[in-house]
């Protein structure tokens, strides 16, 4: 055989081997920077668990996108295809829902009854501006159920490149809870305390209907601990969580220990509480004012023990949400946005998995919280400004507050913990004291468990409109959407460890954009740069070639 042929040979067989080996091994490589494309371990889980075809229809598809959104189109699509190549269950395709223009506005009222709204964007383009709707929605189904998942993550006064760049740090997390929910259903139970004077059920709903799309949900009372205290624990034990939202009565002895022995035994809670009683609809009378006043819910020396108290003070602090009231008199009227100290916004920088990226949150007549010493860890989840003031109780609140010019001077007590979130194993409140009643068991040491004590009830309220309740955060008078509903569901899912989501969250991704106001000022010279030197390159080499030429041959 000849040298020539034995190397053919060799190299037939070595791209046989060559092909063999890419077919059977596979593997992708992620280059970036920040490993935008290398999923999270919880994601891959959720993803290998789907063990039937998950179809995704994404919307994000038409003409007369800004560039700003083509870019999270790509990043959709990208990590989509991250998806398939871990599972190849997961189908999808790019839907342009406004394709038919005849049917444009009768589309667009179906997609808006399925909760899919619309988001009305600006296009800049040659200096001109235009205006384009798109739904920045997904929906995906699996075995007959289908969920809906937010492809853009709102955040308060952000520019399109922001609003981007947010919702590409939010697609992963926002893909793998819409398949989580598909493949894995609802398995932990969550308790709502009652009887207390807790917020009725209409302040409430919006909040419980996103919660219901995760976990089992049902109203608990406290009630019957005065005759069955034992067999009340046993039942409040079956629930992973209990969410006391703006209780206003006191607890019995009784109660706590209930409530205690809860905790003892791995139960978490999530607790809104009002330390000082100020309604702001009780302000809207003829004489503008009311009195706020201490709130004694006898749970001081619970919270003591567990690490925290939340102090009988107001926070007052010019970053704020503005108050709406009628200015002027008679039918000169009119309804303005004014300046109201008594709601704290909250725009944390916390790297935290519950708070990381979430949009600002709003507060009213929130109180701070101190933290104490003991074995337990404490994290503050969200404080106040750093220019705040601190209001004692009883205290006379007026509508007046609107005119008067603060003195920036009084606003010197620094950022006020509003959040704190307590994990680790708590000690009993009742060790070494007199217990309200006997117990067959009674734990003075818990095992690991998780706690957060939020020191403003108004948090989880949504208002309510004609008896119609409203989407929590949303502030009908200024049309903004705070990030408070998305705080709360990060927290419900960290305390109970929802398949590790949360953690998604802590991505950072950087996406850079081109300037478009510079695109357009510099676009005529850009133009002629990239026409001119080509031909002048073009005409040097001829000009450098003929003259080589003539003195190599002559003339």
């Amino acid at each position: 055989m000849s040298k020539n042929l034995k190397y053919i040979l060799v190299l037939v067989l070595g791209l046989i081997a060559l092909n063999f080996i890419g077919n059977t091994v596979y593997k992708r490589f992620d280059l970036t920077q920040d490993q935008r494309y290398t999923l999270s371990e919880a994601t891959k889980q959720i993803v290998a668990d789907a063990n039937s075809p998950i179809l995704i229809d994404v919307f994000l598809e038409g003409e007369g996108f800004p560039s700003e959104f083509r870019r999270l189109q790509s990043e959709t699509k990208q990590l989509l295809e991250e998806f398939y190549a871990q599972n190849s269950n997961i189908k999808f395709n790019f839907i342009n829902p406004l394709e038919d223009e005849t049917n444009r506005d009768l589309v667009i009222q179906q997609l808006n009854n399925r909760g899919l709204t619309p988001m009305q964007l600006t296009v800049q383009e040659q200096g001109k501006s235009s205006q384009e709707i798109i739904f920045p929605w997904a929906l995906a189904s699996y075995n007959d159920v289908t969920v809906k998942i937010p492809l853009v993550k709102n955040k308060l006064g952000a520019s399109q490149q922001e609003l981007v760049t947010n919702s590409v740090q939010h697609l992963e997390y926002a893909f793998a809870d819409g398949i989580s929910k598909l493949v894995y259903g609802k398995s932990k139970k969550i308790a709502i305390l009652k009887g207390n004077g807790e917020l009725e059920d209409q302040y409430l709903a919006d909040f419980l209907t996103t919660l219901r799309d995760y976990y089992f949900i049902a109203p608990f009372t406290l009630d019957s601990v005065a005759n069955k205290p034992e067999q009340t624990l046993n039942k409040l034990n079956a629930y992973d969580l209990i969410i006391a939202a703006k209780p206003t009565e006191a607890f019995t002895e009784e109660e706590k220990l209930v409530l205690d022995q809860y905790t003892m035994n791995g139960g978490k809670s999530l607790w809104l509480i009002d330390a000082v009683a100020m309604e702001k609809d009780s302000l809207y009378n003829a004489s503008g004012r009311a009195i706020a006043l201490p709130r004694d819910l006898n749970l001081t020396d619970l919270f003591f023990k567990y690490g925290v108290r939340v102090n009988p003070f107001l926070i007052s602090t010019p970053y704020s949400a503005p108050i709406t009231l009628a200015m002027g008199e008679g039918s000169n009227s009119q309804f303005q946005n004014v300046r109201w100290p008594y709601s704290p916004l909250v725009n944390t920088s916390n790297t935290h998995p519950i708070v990381n990226n979430v949009n600002i949150i709003k507060f009213d007549f929130a109180s701070p919280i101190d933290t104490l010493k003991n074995n337990l860890k404490k994290t503050i989840l969200l404080e106040s400004a750093k220019l705040t003031k601190l209001e004692g109780a009883p205290k006379e609140i007026s509508l007046d507050v609107v005119t008067q010019e603060p003195d920036p001077k009084s606003f010197n007590k620094g950022s006020q913990p509003l959040a704190v979130l307590i994990e680790g194993e708590f000690t009993s409140a009742y060790k070494n004291r007199i217990k309200p009643f006997k117990m067959a068991s009674n734990k003075e040491l818990s095992t690991a468990t998780k706690m957060i004590v939020i020191a403003d009830g108004d948090l989880i309220k949504n208002d309510v409109i004609k008896n119609v309740p409203q989407e929590l955060g949303f502030d009908r008078w200024t049309g903004q959407l705070f990030g408070n509903k998305e705080f709360l569901l990060n927290s419900v899912n960290y305390l109970l460890e929802d398949n590790g989501l949360i953690n998604i969250r802590s991505k950072e991704i950087t996406v850079p954009f081109l300037d478009q106001e510079k695109i357009a000022t510099s676009k005529l010279s850009w133009q002629l740069l990239n026409t001119l030197i080509p031909l002048a390159l073009l005409a040097g080499f001829g000009f450098v070639f003929n003259y080589i030429r003539k003195k190599k041959y002559g003339a």
